[in-house]
């Protein structure tokens, strides 16, 4: 079996985005800039497709890479992540040791301590619970078992777009609900430095809406439980100026702006 890392990056000006990352498989870069450009090159005996488009959003990004993947296993990356050494045969003896397996989410190091991301324990199947802690970046795919389910990522979610996050979830929930089998993987690969990000700028309204229309795309009936617990669980995303009734009434907001239902507001 062969990898290719699917990466979604921004404004970059050169190929040194590939050393950052430690970059030690074949890999397709979608740089999102002010150029169209498509280039192929060897990067230290390996194959890189390196696609610069004057577009915006995540989810256009991830496709435009996705679109082009043509090896066994795809892993998706973001820009900030830094790979451990021989991190490709690790994800592939995964894979072959779990052929049950479509997709295989992994761990990462967190550098951030104010964004720690959610450290898997021990092998196990990710149902719809427990999926909306994974981030795109830690998600490996068996990349003809996806094809076949006609997956892709969301254009209405994610940084760019108009809601400012939730490609991941969606995602991989798409998976589960065509029948593609999940797991979670306790290996590490790598580490993320979650410094910066592309559509995260604080607990506010807009943070609130978005979350409600996410919850609405992925369970019009559940959305509001949903949106409470979510409140219920994270008092820290909480303040003075927005208290917990008033980040409730903007999510649901969201789910009634999402779902069609705000007086004049737009139906999507």
């Amino acid at each position: 079996m062969r990898l290719q890392v699917l990466i979604a990056t921004m404004q970059q000006t050169d190929h040194s985005l590939l050393e950052r990352m430690n970059i030690q498989s074949d890999a397709i870069v979608g740089n999102q800039c002010g150029r169209n450009e498509v280039e192929r090159f060897d990067y230290n005996g390996h194959s890189i497709c390196y696609c610069s488009f004057q577009e915006r959003g995540v989810g256009l990004n991830r496709n435009n890479a996705w679109m082009r993947a043509n090896a066994e296993i795809c892993l998706f990356a973001d820009d900030d992540v830094r790979y451990r050494d021989h991190y490709a045969e690790l994800i592939l003896e995964e894979f072959a040791r779990h052929p049950e397996a479509d997709l295989i989410v992994f761990n990462l190091d967190c550098k951030n301590e104010g964004r720690k991301d959610y450290i898997i324990p021990k092998f196990s199947k990710v149902q719809w619970h427990n999926s909306l802690r994974y981030g795109t970046y830690r998600i490996a795919v068996r990349t003809t078992r996806a094809r076949r389910a006609n997956v892709c990522f969301s254009l209405l979610f994610g940084g760019g777009a108009r809601y400012g996050s939730g490609e991941d979830v969606i995602f991989l929930n798409e998976c589960r609900k065509k029948g593609l089998r999940v797991y979670a993987s306790p290996l590490f690969i790598g580490e993320v430095t979650h410094e910066e990000s592309t559509w995260f700028d604080g607990y506010s309204e807009k943070f609130f809406r978005d979350k409600g229309a996410l919850f609405a795309h992925l369970s019009p009936i559940l959305a509001k439980p949903l949106c409470l617990q979510l409140l219920l669980r994270h008092p820290d995303f909480l303040s003075e100026e927005i208290p917990l009734k008033k980040a409730y009434q903007f999510m649901k907001q969201g789910i009634r702006e999402y779902l069609g239902k705000n007086p004049g507001g737009e139906s999507l």
